[in-house]
């Protein structure tokens, strides 16, 4: 008889209180009282963001789209390197790899944001017509729309300046972010998530960045970039920075980052140029260009990581510090 009482009162309490616009929760046992729904399983209702203990945000602009251009070749390296990569595979490993841990993501996002629009793009430079059948099948078993397109590189050295002093793995670069770039700027979507085909992503990495993306938008009324990986580099130095806290994760502000990374189509094409720049002429570090614009815009990469970068070992922008990134490398295989 008391408990009929207590959810009879329980109910009613809660459906006075939403009316306000507001939530109840049990402190005992982490639940919401209108719907019995655990704190674990995500504390975003409808527009409203909401931390324990800091109460709830209201999100000024929901992402509704994503496109994600995954830059590959398979064939060679699109950055000149000279040390073997951590687990010393070829490099078209990394690349499946890569893709069979966006499969995983796409899947894990349609379930936490099932209205989400999400479109796959590969842009692929010089890799063999069987390792573009291989994406191409993998792409068709990820449901959501998605193509590929293959570069042609040799158009674009016309408009490389100084072209004729860089290595083929520049030029190759260069010509695929072009693509990426002309691509992200016609855009319709919200968000553009450019990804380098040797990142193992963690199943929760897109709806991370994504919700996080929509609560730090709001939070600093200015378009943002988010990074998938904590790199070791932030590590090597006494700096002071800013900490954030996300959905799950903690965020903080960086001043560097490599071109993977996620943003507006908005920024995109407010800083075309700078980003058709680097396109054009190499400049060390290529990524120059980027650091300038996260003067005016907030770049924050996730503390613990979201991904893996596979480089060298001893990259200072490879293996993220307090990641089990035996684990995950062994999860992506087919």
């Amino acid at each position: 008889m008391k408990k009929k009482i207590y959810n009879f009162l329980k109910k009613r309490v809660s459906r006075l209180v939403r009316m306000f616009g507001l939530e109840l929760v049990d402190q005992y046992n982490f639940t919401f009282l209108s719907n019995n729904k655990y704190l674990t399983e995500g504390l975003d209702i409808n527009d409203r963001s909401i931390s324990i203990p800091f109460g709830e945000l209201k999100i000024e602009k929901k992402v509704n789209s994503i496109l994600i251009i995954l830059r590959t070749c398979t064939s060679e390296l699109l950055m000149d390197q000279k040390k073997d990569r951590v687990f010393g595979k070829e490099k078209k490993e990394y690349t499946f790899r890569t893709l069979n841990s966006l499969k995983k993501n796409i899947n894990f996002l349609k379930k936490k944001l099932p209205n989400l629009f999400i479109e796959i793009l590969i842009t692929d430079t010089n890799s063999s017509d069987e390792d573009i059948n291989y994406m191409k099948r993998k792409l068709g078993s990820i449901e959501c729309r998605s193509s590929l397109i293959k570069i042609n590189v040799k158009k674009h050295k016309s408009r490389i300046s100084g072209s004729g002093s860089y290595s083929n793995a520049k030029i190759s670069n260069m010509a695929n972010f072009h693509e990426s770039i002309n691509i992200a700027e016609k855009s319709n979507s919200d968000l553009v998530f450019f990804l380098e085909d040797d990142y193992i992503l963690r199943e929760n990495c897109l709806v991370e960045m994504i919700k996080s993306y929509e609560k730090f938008k709001t939070l600093f009324k200015n378009e943002i970039i988010l990074l998938p990986a904590d790199y070791p580099y932030l590590y090597e130095k006494n700096s002071l920075t800013e900490v954030f806290s996300g959905i799950e994760n903690h965020w903080r502000k960086v001043d560097e980052s490599l071109v993977t990374f996620m943003t507006s189509a908005k920024l995109i094409k407010k800083y075309i140029n700078e980003f058709l720049q680097m396109t054009k002429e190499w400049e060390d570090p290529w990524e120059q260009t980027l650091y300038e614009i996260y003067k005016k815009n907030y770049c924050l990469s996730p503390i613990p990581s979201l991904a893996m970068h596979c480089a060298n070992i001893n990259s200072r922008y490879g293996i993220p510090p307090s990641f089990n990134w035996m684990e995950e490398w062994e999860k992506n295989n087919d």
